[in-house]
This record gives C-alpha cells, sequence and structure tokens, in this order.
C-alpha cells in the first residue's frame, strides 16, 4: 500500500464523515419523538461503529488503489459510495425523511457491496475488510425501513 494513497482515502472518508455529522442532531426534539423499534442501538454505538468503518474504508481502497494497475472504474465507484453515505444523514436528518432515507441506505447497501467486489478483485483481504461496512449498511437499511413504517 502506498501512504500517498492512504492519505488521500484517508482524507476522503474524513470528509465524509465530517460532512455526514453536520446534518445529525441525535438529541433533538424530532428524533427524541420519533418511534422507533426496541432493536435499536443506543446512540453511543454509533461514533465508534462508524469511525472504525471509516478506517476500513480508507485502508482497503488505499490497498485496491495501490494495485498496479488499480481497479478500472474504482475511484469513481469510491466516490460515489462515500456521497451517498453522506447522503443519508442528510436525508434522514436534514430533510427528515425516514422513508427516503431507507431508499437511500438501499442504494448504498448495493454500492458498498459493488466497492467490496471492487475491492476483492484488486486483493481478497482488502475486499474481505468490507464486509463489516457492507452489513453494517444493510443493516441502517433494516433500521431506516422500521423508522419509516413507524412514522408514517
Amino acid at each position: 500500500m502506498r501512504w500517498g494513497t492512504l492519505a488521500g482515502t484517508g482524507a476522503a472518508v474524513v470528509a465524509t464523515a465530517v460532512v455526514g455529522s453536520l446534518a445529525v442532531d441525535a438529541g433533538g426534539t424530532w428524533f427524541r419523538e420519533l418511534r422507533k423499534p426496541r432493536w435499536q442501538p443506543p446512540p453511543q454505538v454509533f461514533g465508534p461503529v462508524w469511525s472504525a468503518l471509516y478506517a476500513d474504508i480508507a485502508v482497503a481502497s488505499a490497498v485496491a488503489l495501490s494495485r498496479s494497475p488499480a481497479p478500472a472504474g474504482y475511484v469513481p465507484a469510491l466516490a460515489g459510495n462515500l456521497v451517498l453515505n453522506a447522503g443519508w444523514t442528510w436525508v434522514f436528518w436534514g430533510a427528515r425523511r425516514p422513508s427516503w432515507a431507507a431508499v437511500e441506505a438501499a442504494v448504498l447497501t448495493a454500492s458498498s457491496a459493488d466497492l467490496l467486489a471492487r475491492t476483492r478483485r484488486a486483493d481478497p483481504r482488502a475486499g474481505a475488510a468490507l464486509a463489516p461496512y457492507v452489513a453494517w449498511c444493510a443493516f441502517a437499511t433494516a433500521l431506516s425501513t422500521a423508522i419509516a413504517r413507524r412514522n408514517r
């Protein structure tokens, strides 16, 4: 892995995290009043989970991009995934549209699975490292859908 590539993917995921976090208001009245499923994790779980997943995306993507040649279409796939990632928070929190966020989370999950497949073609271990990201996005889809159904 090239350190410059890791710096670039690291900067991209940090930017994603910052842009996404600007929309979050977990302590706000709107969110507190939403009906949520009992299986929703406590709020303090999300920060550590996302921090680990963002680090994972940065490293796995840096490994894939350090291969020569880099996988075709990888940079646009990664960029699109990160835009979807940050976009979910703006749809859910910013626009306050849980039903739209559920659809967006499903698209994010598909994009994350595609990113995993592209990464795996470059380096099987780096691809496997993205499996928790895909699983968490699928969980986010289920959670967003459950919240949308309870709050029509």
